[in-house]
């Protein structure tokens, strides 16, 4: 099966070649017919899928269609997604693509000035991918309207659900056009994405497809017994080994201080979290893509937004708090086809809640007691690498206006690993780090970044 076949129109099949994309993944071959027919679509795949070119190559084929060039504040295709990441991700899928048609996208969140963004809705714009906050935020100041929406998409359906924006969702996709076309895509379909689904999506076509190498069957996941003693010598440990590595914790505070130790234990960490201004975020994000530091630290924001190719290890440094989340965060690695290895760490009081989330994820986990030294780690994390000298750190990142906190981040290191894994081929799976272009629109209000993060 080709893109052409599908019906994609010539010239977005010659730009996802030009970018070495050339065969559809299942997600995309199954739902591409609906969607570029007009049909409301609803779409279910698992994380690595591939489902932004799904709803991207119809949403601008369609638009592409309709010649008409876009009236100031007034976007014609609405993409909502639940972090900012995400939407930088998307529009970073998007831009070669809607330079080929002659098509502008930019995106809306919060977490920086909002003059660029209401500079950018002035101007006009074609595709418009947003967080829901923020754009309520625009549309309420009179800077956008949605009545010329002719495509509206719902991206991570059920982590929107999850964060609490189903109220915001719903009272956006109520001033679109009630006979526009409607693309919903999510990892699941239940709870409040079913109500979402009731109301807005009309004779929907639903498709359910797996990703090429199902995140449960082809990635190992080990269950590591651990002292609280001993959990950093052991996560240090882990760190230590060529290829990128994410470490997952539960909250903010418990990601700046874990980055904090991988520092000063001479591993190149970094962190991602909601404290964090949007500025610090972008480059720490950055910093991890291009290798410069091999360790990113980051809460449940990062589960969904990170699209970075080559993640050797995701590490639950501190278990999950439900199934969903244990899925997201482990799908940031063996992601399009390639292998990855998954550790939660696990103490003595969390032994009852791990195995549960383990059971209700469908997964089959090898369960070791372990500590610092051990054969096994050496196996799940071969060949540590050697630094020439510790990693430098910057003065504290300023966060997002109108946080109090005491957290830093720890610029990377300039020097790189001695040796860590080939540079990944290309994929349909880009860095989702933007920046210029779309994320020159993006910024934020105090209520904003409230919503919008």
């Amino acid at each position: 099966m080709t893109f052409d076949r599908l019906g994609v129109p010539a010239r977005l099949v010659a730009a996802l070649a030009d970018h070495g994309v050339v065969t559809p993944f299942p997600i995309q071959a199954a739902t591409l017919p609906d969607s570029l027919a007009g049909r409301d679509v609803l779409g279910r795949g698992q994380t690595g899928s591939g489902k932004t070119y799904a709803f991207v190559l119809p949403a601008l084929a369609r638009l592409a269609a309709d010649p008409a060039p876009p009236r100031p504040g007034r976007p014609r295709a609405l993409i909502l997604v639940p972090t900012r990441e995400l939407a930088e991700q998307i529009a970073t899928a998007m831009a070669p693509l809607a330079r080929a048609m002659s098509l502008r996208a930019m995106t809306v969140y919060g977490g920086v000035g909002p003059q660029p963004q209401i500079a950018g809705l002035r101007a006009g714009v074609d595709v418009l991918i947003a967080c829901p906050g923020r754009l309520a935020d625009h549309i309420a100041a009179g800077h956008a309207r949605l009545d010329a929406v002719s495509v509206t998409v719902l991206d991570e359906a059920d982590h929107m659900a999850d964060l609490g924006f189903l109220p915001a969702v719903t009272r956006l996709l109520d001033q679109t056009p009630r006979d526009g076309q409607r693309l919903l895509f999510s990892a699941t379909l239940d709870g409040g994405v079913n109500v979402l689904v009731r109301r807005f999506l009309h004779d929907p076509v639903t498709h359910s497809v797996d990703p090429p190498s199902s995140s449960v069957t082809t990635m190992a996941h080990h269950v590591l017994h651990v002292a609280p003693a001993t959990r950093l010598a052991v996560l240090v440990d882990l760190a230590s080994a060529p290829g990128r590595t994410l470490v997952f914790t539960r909250t903010k505070r418990g990601a700046t201080r874990l980055t904090r130790q991988l520092v000063a234990e001479g591993v190149p960490a970094v962190e991602l979290h909601g404290n964090l201004g949007q500025s610090a975020r972008t480059r720490n994000l950055l910093a991890f893509a291009r290798g410069s530091a091999a360790t990113l630290v980051a809460t449940d924001v990062a589960a969904r937004g990170i699209h970075v190719d080559d993640v050797a290890l995701v590490v639950h440094a501190d278990p999950p708090t439900e199934h969903k989340a244990y899925l997201h965060r482990s799908g940031r690695t063996a992601r399009a086809g390639a292998s990855g290895t998954v550790i939660t760490l696990m103490t003595d009081e969390q032994v009852g809640d791990v195995r549960d989330i383990t059971r209700k994820a469908g997964i089959t986990a090898t369960i070791t007691r372990v500590g610092p030294g051990h054969p096994l780690l050496a196996e799940l994390a071969p060949g540590k690498r050697t630094f020439v000298a510790p990693p430098a750190t910057a003065p504290a990142a300023r966060p997002a206006r109108g946080r109090r906190t005491a957290e830093t981040t720890p610029r990377p290191a300039k020097a790189v690993r001695t040796r860590g894994r080939p540079a990944a081929s290309a994929t349909q799976q880009p860095v989702a780090v933007k920046t210029g272009g779309a994320a020159a629109f993006s910024a934020g209000t105090r209520a904003g970044r409230r919503r919008g993060r």
